[in-house]
């Protein structure tokens, strides 16, 4: 099993992302596009953000892979997500969540072998997956799961 907390990653301002900063906290990935019928799911995620932020943080990782609908440059995406959606929450760099070129986070979390809970395969945009403060991971809920969802809310409670 690898450490999540040991995967390096980039913010969408291209500064390192020290995930072990949140080795307290659930934190919730979420693979996300601008140009998606989920992309109103941003809304949602800032919200729940609000609600848990002394014991979650949310992760969004833009991604085009998906109908590319994330063609945006790291300017367009953050510019988008802050003037629609007040997007507080942590975005990293645009990266890919499936195929040759997967990030590495994307590889521990859809993995079984490096996540020691369960393999999955990134669906669609917006496909969440939770981890818990010890650095497990919990579960994956598809694109359809909103983040109020109590699938995952039952868990942050």
């Amino acid at each position: 099993m690898t450490d999540i907390y040991k995967i390096k990653v980039n913010s969408l301002q291209n500064k390192a992302i020290d995930l072990s900063e949140y080795n307290n906290k659930y934190i919730l990935f979420v693979n996300v596009a601008s140009k998606c019928g989920f992309t109103s799911q941003y809304k949602e995620l800032e919200e729940l953000y609000k609600m848990h932020e002394d014991n979650l943080m949310i992760v969004g990782s833009p991604c085009n892979q998906f109908g590319s609908q994330e063609p945006g440059t790291a300017e367009d995406i953050e510019a988008f997500c802050k003037v629609n959606f007040g997007v507080s929450f942590l975005m990293t760099e645009k990266i890919d969540v499936k195929g040759s070129k997967q990030h590495p986070l994307y590889s521990w979390l859809t993995d079984k072998t490096l996540n020691n809970s369960k393999s999955s395969t990134v669906k669609w945009n917006f496909q969440k997956y939770l981890v818990s403060p010890e650095g497990q991971l919990v579960d994956y809920y598809f694109s359809i799961t909103k983040p109020s969802s109590s699938k995952i809310t039952k868990h942050l409670i």
